[in-house]
Formats: structure tokens, C-alpha cells, sequence
């Protein structure tokens, strides 16, 4: 029999030599500096060390990288070969219409696309949280309606860009620093681009009136037309903006009084779609009013002006813009704030169109 010492020598020459037969290599406090191949010079990391990344670490990169793959594959289709991007920029002036596209076209890939649907998943989110948890007046159960649709524009607004090109004004609309946007861009070679849903609000009327409306925003659609309010509108973006305009009257039942400028809106601030807009030709295909300027009725002898302003949708609260922003659209030729006689019959048989 062992004695218990023996016994004891026995179990500590066992453990002795488990631990000299094992693979286990020594350990090594990576962190320490000045450890010899401790570390990577590159990377600042020893080659074989394991580096921990905190779980919500990990939850943000794999959401950013899933958020470039959606956006990678939205935009597959828009990209241009390899190389061209480059070309065309060496090869693009200035601010020049080229320039404005290569600059535009890249971040509508990096981010203003990605931007646009994050906002309105934002919105239908918001729209579907009912009741409004908020609200201190709504106290007792929710109950649904079945009976409704999204809200609709019921005015456009016609703009001039006042930009030398349709590809200035893409870019602008796609930084938020302006803060400026519009649901369409009608180019000066009839191109028409879309950059926001019709039922979205989008930032194009800023401060204005029209009757009783103070958000003009929140009712109506925005088209800027490439023109720098010094030059004729050219043929071929008249003709679209006439088609434009037919596919928005028809889908929303707009009125033909609701085609209206922004001066009207904004008199004294504004002045596009600028004199040389052709008003009449819109109103002859149903897109506003005009008059008959072959057989202008005379006003009768108690017609007040500023109420005949007022009931059309001016504000009339400064009289003498509302005047030139009234002339600015029928007249065209002569903008002062004062009305002549011949003046009064246009506005008498222009007023007579919303009687």
C-alpha cells in the first residue's frame, strides 16, 4: 500500500506532467507595450489577436452595410460604366449644365434617394399611428372610419427657376442647405423631371396667400421652369408644360382658376414665372383665365379695384404689389402699381371669371 505522501507525490508529478504535455500556448498580454511581435505596425493589432466589438457596435455596421446594399441595388440601374464619371467631369466647365449633372447624379446615388425614402417611411409611419397617443382630448376607445383617401393639391403654382440650367436647378433641389424644392423641373429642351410624389408637401411657395389659403404648400404642386425671368420661355418646354399640366388637371380635378403663378401668391417678394410667360396661351388650353381683349366690357362706374383683386385671390393687404403682381401676369408690358383705365377693363373682365 501507498503511503500518503507517496500518494501525494504521485498526484503532483501526474499534474506536472498533464501541463508539459499540452498544446496550450503561453499566454500573452497583447495589450502591453513594447512586447516583441506583439503588435502589427499596420494596424496596431498583434495578427493572431481576437478583437471583441460590443453587440451595438455590430447592430450599426450591419445596418449601414445593409442600407448600401438597398441603396447599391436601387440605383444599379442609374450608374454609369467605369471611368465615364471621371471623363465627364475632367471634360465638364464649371458650373456648366455637365458639371451640375455629374455633381447631381452623384448624390442622388450616395444619398438624396436614400434620404427620400427614409422621410417617407417617416411619414406613412406617422400616419398610421392612430389614435394620436399625444392628443389629451381623445379619451375613449379608438374606433376605425373606412370611408377615406389622401389628401390631394388643388393649385398649381408656376415658377421660373432663375438658374442658368434644368441641371442647376436638380442640384439645388437635392441638398438640403437650400431648403427650396418643387414637385417638377421643366427644361428649357422639354425635358420633365419629377423629384417629388404629388401628394407630398414640398418647399416651393415659402411665405404667401392666395384668398383665404396661407399654406399654399400644403395644397398645391410646384413647377419650376428652366428660364432666368430675362428670356422668353422656348417652344418645346411650353408644349410640356401644357401636357404636364393636363395629366395634373385630369388626375385631380383641379379648377382652371388654380393654375396661378408665384407672384400671385407672393406680391411684392416674388415675381416668376416672370413678363414673359405666356399666360394667355395656358388660359386658351384651360390652364387659368384670361380676357377677351377684343371686347373688354367697361367696368361700371362704382367698380372697386382692390375688392375685384380681393375676390380673384389677391392679397391685398399692400395695395400697390397686388396691383404689379396682377399686372405682372395680365399685362405684362407695364408693371407699375398703378392701373390705368385700360387696367381696370382687364381686371373688370378678368374679375368677371370668378363671379
Amino acid at each position: 500500500m501507498f503511503s500518503s505522501k507517496a500518494l501525494f507525490r504521485m498526484a503532483l508529478l501526474m499534474a506536472v506532467l498533464y501541463s508539459c504535455g499540452t498544446s496550450q500556448p503561453a499566454r500573452r498580454n497583447v495589450l502591453s507595450p513594447g512586447a516583441p511581435g506583439s503588435v502589427d505596425n499596420r494596424s496596431g493589432k498583434h495578427p493572431s489577436q481576437t478583437v471583441f466589438t460590443k453587440p451595438n457596435q455590430i447592430t450599426k455596421r450591419q445596418q449601414e452595410e445593409e442600407r448600401k446594399k438597398i441603396n447599391t441595388t436601387v440605383e444599379r440601374r442609374e450608374e454609369p460604366a467605369a471611368g465615364s464619371g471621371d471623363t465627364a467631369l475632367a471634360n465638364a466647365s464649371y458650373k456648366s449644365p455637365s458639371y451640375y449633372k455629374y455633381i447631381t447624379d452623384s448624390i442622388q446615388r450616395t444619398s438624396a434617394k436614400a434620404s427620400y425614402y427614409r422621410s417617407t417611411e417617416s411619414l406613412f409611419k406617422q400616419m398610421a399611428v392612430v389614435p394620436n397617443p399625444q392628443n389629451p382630448a381623445v379619451n375613449a376607445q379608438w374606433y376605425t372610419t373606412v370611408n377615406f383617401d389622401a389628401r390631394k393639391p388643388n393649385f398649381v403654382i408656376l415658377h421660373h427657376t432663375a438658374q442658368t440650367s434644368a441641371e442647376q436647378t436638380l442640384f439645388t433641389f437635392s441638398i438640403t442647405r437650400t431648403g427650396v424644392s418643387a414637385h417638377f423641373v421643366v427644361g428649357r429642351d422639354g425635358l420633365t423631371y419629377q423629384m417629388l410624389n404629388e401628394y407630398m408637401r414640398a418647399w416651393h411657395a415659402g411665405k404667401s396667400r392666395w384668398g383665404a389659403i396661407t399654406d399654399m404648400n400644403s395644397c398645391s404642386i410646384g413647377i419650376e421652369i428652366d428660364n432666368n425671368g430675362e428670356e422668353p420661355f422656348s417652344e418645346p418646354q411650353v408644349e410640356s408644360l401644357l401636357k404636364l399640366l393636363g395629366y395634373l388637371k385630369n388626375k385631380f380635378g383641379i379648377p382652371q382658376a388654380n393654375f396661378i403663378g408665384h407672384a400671385d401668391i407672393a406680391p411684392g417678394r416674388k415675381d416668376d414665372p416672370s413678363k414673359y410667360f405666356p399666360w394667355k396661351r395656358l388660359a386658351d388650353a384651360g390652364f387659368g383665365y384670361w380676357y377677351d381683349s377684343t371686347n373688354l366690357q367697361q367696368p361700371p362706374a362704382d367698380f372697386n379695384a382692390l375688392l375685384a383683386l380681393r375676390v380673384i385671390g389677391y392679397d391685398v393687404s399692400n395695395p400697390a404689389t397686388a396691383i404689379k403682381s396682377f399686372k405682372l401676369h395680365f399685362v405684362q408690358t407695364d408693371t407699375t402699381p398703378v392701373l390705368s383705365d385700360y387696367d381696370k377693363k382687364i381686371l373688370y373682365n378678368v374679375y368677371l371669371n370668378y363671379m
